[in-house]
């Protein structure tokens, strides 16, 4: 049985440029997701009849919010006690070695939901900025959000991070760089749901059975893909100490307002429909 599992043994680093500055899949993964979403964002800005200056904007906007958001939500949510005493290495990709001496490690502490409060932030300056209405937006961003989640899960698997509990079926991943021990994989489990949300999403929004600016599709998106991120998280090892003998962690904690907020929209816009139904 054991021939079956899959060992997974891939260092992280792509290559080390200069001896101290890594460039990691997950950087890479990172960068390729928000690209392939910005990409794709340009027909829907093309359908929904927007201009090409906002959606150039739109890049800098989203990549500012998720990445701000995602590290202060990590240093925030879980590890504050650490970042209290050391706030330079929030902001700074560096950290503190034995040696007394900063080293470059790029940006080892990224949280999802820090990283959507994030963005739903900036997104809200933007559409001031660009005379947008907030949930037009929010729907727009809220089709490709999921693709660019199954990029950043793609790279936590590259950095064989967020793993899960040991498992003993056939495609289980043993990393090396962890331990022996056969686990699921979480990060890949996510990666694939995250693919199946997007295309879901995707395939609804090209049928036009609901009009963007009505908050559906930033309703289901994020209803989908924090409901898959509790169900992950039970097989799950926890990501830090105080989670320990928790009924629920921090992460599906912090997806139930998530949640709540997408069936709050998903709801409106279904009552919606068959009220036009029916008139």
């Amino acid at each position: 049985m054991s021939l079956l599992y899959i060992n997974w043994d891939v260092n992280p680093e792509i290559v080390n440029i200069g001896g101290g500055f890594p460039l990691k899949y997950y950087g890479l993964l990172f960068c390729i997701g928000l690209i392939l979403c910005y990409n794709l964002l340009g027909k829907v800005y093309k359908k929904e009849q927007l201009s090409e200056k906002a959606h150039e904007a739109l890049f800098a906007y989203a990549f500012i919010g998720i990445l701000v958001g995602a590290r202060l939500g990590h240093c925030l949510f879980y590890d504050f006690d650490y970042y209290s005493q050391h706030p330079i290495e929030i902001f700074l990709p560096i950290q503190k070695g034995e040696d007394g001496a900063y080293h470059f490690i790029g940006y080892a502490g990224l949280a999802s939901h820090g990283g959507v409060i994030g963005l739903i932030i900036m997104m809200i300056f933007y559409a001031r900025k660009y005379k947008i209405q907030f949930l037009r937006i929010f729907d727009i961003i809220a089709i490709v959000a999921p693709l660019g989640g199954a990029f950043i899960r793609l790279g936590n698997l590259m950095n064989s991070e967020i793993i899960g509990t040991p498992s003993n079926l056939p495609w289980a991943f043993i990393f090396r760089h962890v331990d022996d021990v056969p686990r699921h994989p979480a990060q890949l489990y996510e990666a694939i749901s995250y693919f199946i949300i997007f295309f879901l999403v995707y395939f609804i929004y090209q049928k036009g059975i609901f009009k963007a600016g009505k908050g559906f599709y930033f309703g289901i998106s994020i209803c989908l893909i924090f409901i898959l991120r509790i169900a992950v998280e039970f097989i799950k090892v926890d990501q830090v100490n105080f989670e320990h003998g928790m009924i629920l962690n921090m992460g599906q904690i912090l997806s139930i307002p998530f949640i709540i907020l997408g069936l709050f929209f998903i709801i409106k816009n279904l009552l919606g429909m068959k009220k036009l139904q029916t008139s």
